[in-house]
């Protein structure tokens, strides 16, 4: 992208993907400005991975000792039964993979969102507390307005904006085509560490439905989560917090284990988050001059699990195609190319994490409960080659 080097672009998004990639360009010479609706880089949150391609592409930032330091070493899963027996417990890397599954980082989201942060701002301008309004999209850059009333334009707009991406929406419209639900909702909060967990997460479940207590380390705290099936998502609640507390409510009442204290912690939360589990899925990840990253171009869902390691591998190869091809065009075009293969693999993940997180069926969970005392009692096996189905290229010469 030789002509427009060192030329203005706008990424929308400060979780994963767009520091990230505000990084590799402004290695590259590009004048980056990240844009985010949130008054600051957001902490805390749950635990997510790092895996596979996704830690060749932190270790080219320089950040893999900082975040193997921030690793949680959670050691044990251990899942029950709906009526509180004890199922399996077994160590992570069963689940996820022998040897390479001992070389993955898992931390919370917050401590990798700030390394990626302090990684990429010095040499790039990050905007709070606004986003974008309008975009239009013309031959020679892209005319944004912004909510605080700014107007610029920019050689080049990029979505890492999350999977309800407004980026996306003004540039492709409504959601609905490309949002593939997966037939489950989710609610994720903290709460006491009521069981005295420590470095250790416990599943519960019944037919269709799951209740998870997380623990970070010795915290007194652990992340609570309570997952559903459903036909068809819940649109009355998206956007109404206490519909999903009331909806979450009357979907585990009445069940045991300790679900109840669950429940109550949720209606106290002042963090509640509440999702469908669901995949995007694109014909192109581009549109002019705009392009898209991460969950915004192609959410796997947390059953995949491979979502932010995703963000990170989109960054260094949209970042890579653009410092390295002549203009925007075939830059988008050659980082879907050399990208689209190694996503769809991860995408196809989720059936894995279906059959073993959340079985629909009395048959699917004895199933699940006889693959776990399986796994407990056989070592670990080689992992899902799915993770680093991708060699990164050498950085380019800038």
């Amino acid at each position: 992208m030789h002509q427009t080097s060192r030329g203005k672009i706008l990424i929308s998004g400060a979780s994963i993907a767009g520091p990230a990639l505000a990084f590799w360009l402004s290695r590259y010479g590009f004048r980056v400005t990240v844009v985010e609706k949130a008054p600051t880089v957001r902490g805390g949150g749950y635990p997510i991975d790092i895996r596979g391609t996704a830690l060749q592409a932190v270790d080219r930032m320089g950040l893999l000792p900082e975040l193997r330091a921030a690793h949680i070493d959670t050691r044990r899963l251990t899942f029950m039964d709906g009526d509180g027996s004890r199922v399996a417990s077994l160590r992570p890397e069963a689940m996820t993979g022998g040897a390479s599954a001992q070389r993955d980082i898992e931390l919370p989201r917050g401590d990798l969102t700030a390394s990626l942060f302090r990684a990429a701002r010095d040499n790039a301008e990050f905007r709070f507390d606004d986003s974008i309004a309008t975009l239009a999209d013309q031959p020679d850059g892209v005319d944004v307005t912004f909510r605080s009333g700014i107007s610029e334009r920019y050689d080049v707009v990029v979505g890492a904006d999350g999977l309800h991406s407004h980026t996306r929406g003004l540039v492709m419209g409504p959601e609905e085509p490309f949002h593939r639900y997966l037939g489950y909702c989710f609610a994720g909060f903290t709460m006491p560490n009521v069981l005295g967990l420590a470095h250790e997460g416990v599943m519960w479940n019944v037919p269709g439905k799951g209740a998870v207590m997380y623990a970070v380390g010795e915290s007194p705290q652990v992340h609570g989560f309570l997952t559903f099936a459903r036909p068809e998502p819940p649109f009355a609640a998206f956007r109404n917090p206490q519909a999903q507390r009331d909806l979450i409510a009357a979907t585990f009442a009445g069940l045991g284990w300790h679900v109840p204290r669950m429940v109550a912690a949720m209606h106290e939360a002042d963090d509640l988050f509440f999702d469908v589990v669901s995949q995007i899925h694109l014909p192109r990840w581009s549109a002019g001059r705009v392009v898209l990253i991460g969950d915004a171009a192609h959410a796997p869902s947390f059953l995949a699990g491979q979502g932010s390691s995703l963000a990170l591998v989109d960054a260094y190869m949209l970042a890579h195609a653009m410092a390295t091809h002549q203009d925007h065009a075939t830059a988008f075009s050659a980082y879907e190319k050399e990208t689209r293969d190694f996503v769809s693999q991860n995408q196809a993940l989720v059936t894995v994490g279906d059959v073993a997180l959340l079985p629909r069926t009395p048959e699917a969970l004895e199933q699940r409960h006889e693959m776990l005392r399986r796994l407990s009692a056989l070592p670990p096996d080689g992992g899902h080659p799915e993770y680093t189905a991708l060699t990164l290229p050498e950085p380019a010469l800038s």
